[in-house]
């Protein structure tokens, strides 16, 4: 039985959110943030919101991360501060 586009996304989420634990203390501002948009079931996607000064090394790491497990990335860059790296998988 193989598991549905949301349920991977919200396995990866998790991970994410163990390997970038130091980015997400939870009394503080948090670096990283996480959302899964699942307004088209079909095709949900997780958004990894980067939001510091070096936003873009850290997108960085977290898209090789995500690559590693199998999913495919996108990024929005909205500021040298504010990148998006946008998750899917099959």
């Amino acid at each position: 039985m193989t598991k549905e586009p949301i349920e991977v996304l919200d396995d990866l989420a998790d991970q994410v959110a163990d390997e970038f634990e130091a980015y997400r203390q939870p009394d503080e501002f948090k670096d990283v943030s996480l959302v899964i948009e699942n307004s088209d079931e079909e095709y949900p996607t997780l958004i990894v919101h980067v939001d510091r000064e070096d936003a873009e090394s850290l997108a960085d790491r977290i898209d090789e991360f995500l690559r590693e497990h199998g999913a495919r990335t996108e990024r929005e860059r909205h500021s040298d501060t504010d990148v998006r790296v946008l998750t899917t998988v099959d």
